[in-house]
């Protein structure tokens, strides 16, 4: 999430960017509703291949949401404290990103209890975006509250509960993903505008080789949460943009745009018995008035099928230690 002000601090970096739009960019396709529902701030969504169910939050509502497409059922946790995303367990259980740290939530009871404290780390900030790599650990980022730049981190949490940071000097830790090979990462700082790539170790969780792979123009909006696909393309869920974009990281180019009934997309996660449906959340916040009449649904959960599969989510492993 981008406030207003944020907007000025960053703009000047935004419109530096060199990257021009493909031309051949596929514009053809339209998310359609799928749950009406105003959140305030829709975020991480992640589709449990083994209970066919989908995992999303609601960041300022408070909220882990999990929502079944067979029966159009949306159950809904209220949690103690703003939650920035959630990942699988088990069948019973979810980590969540709270203010305070990473819980472990049982989805029978709703009942949670303290994983791995996070309050020293966390002054004037919370935990955001974040999923589980391929060996099981859970990667997870910061913002500090009134957004200051260079204030948050990447952190990684093994089986144990241990904390490791991982990358410092961030502002917004937003979108964060694996290669099909287990060689790569993908990993975005919202304000920066840019989707950076690392060399990963599934073995040891060590990442190096930062660099660049997609500089984003300034018309499409601010990258927020992302996704992969099954051909290891990046999806990504655009913050005033009113659209998912898919990009080809080994290009650097933007390659398909689905556009979304909604200003401010979060993010997308594939699913589906063939994960062949795209699912995507949206905000409500941060809209104009004529913005909130343009967008009415702003804030519901919305799909596409892109003629593309995606990938099985990471489950959290708790017997992992780095």
């Amino acid at each position: 999430m981008l406030k207003p002000i944020a907007f000025c601090l960053v703009c000047i970096s935004v419109l530096s960017c060199k990257s021009e739009k493909d031309k051949s960019l596929d514009t053809n396709l339209k998310a359609e509703l799928v749950y009406e529902i105003n959140a305030q701030l829709g975020e991480g969504a992640l589709w449990n291949y083994k209970t066919q169910e989908l995992y999303w939050v609601d960041i300022e509502g408070k909220t882990l949401n999990v929502y079944d497409p067979k029966t159009e059922n949306n159950k809904v946790f209220e949690t103690k404290s703003r939650i920035g995303t959630v990942v699988p367990v088990s069948k019973g259980e979810v980590l969540v990103a709270l203010e305070d740290g990473v819980h472990v939530l049982n989805l029978d009871s709703g009942s949670s209890s303290l994983f791995t404290n996070m309050q020293s780390e966390l002054v004037d900030s919370r935990l955001n975006d974040g999923k589980c790599d391929p060996y099981g650990r859970f990667w997870v980022g910061s913002m500090n509250l009134n957004q200051e730049a260079g204030k948050a981190n990447l952190y990684c949490v093994d089986g144990s509960g241990r904390l490791e940071k991982k990358l410092t000097n961030r502002t917004i830790s937003n979108g964060i993903v694996w290669t099909s090979n287990k060689k790569t990462m993908y990993y975005i700082d919202t304000p920066t505008a840019q989707i950076k790539a690392y060399d990963y170790n599934d073995d040891t969780g060590v990442i190096s080789n930062e660099r660049v792979v997609v500089e984003i123009p300034v018309d499409f909006g601010f990258p927020d949460g992302m996704t992969i696909d099954e051909e290891d393309m990046l999806w990504v869920g655009m913050w005033n943009g009113n659209a998912v974009i898919r990009f080809n990281p080994k290009t650097g180019k933007a390659i398909q745009k689905i556009e979304v009934p909604a200003h401010n997309v979060t993010s997308c996660a594939f699913g589906g018995e063939n994960l062949d449906i795209l699912y995507i959340t949206t905000a409500s916040v941060d809209m104009t008035d004529e913005e909130k009449q343009k967008y009415p649904l702003a804030g519901s959960l919305f799909s596409v099928v892109p003629g593309v599969k995606g990938v099985q989510a990471n489950f959290f492993n708790k017997t992992t230690n780095n």
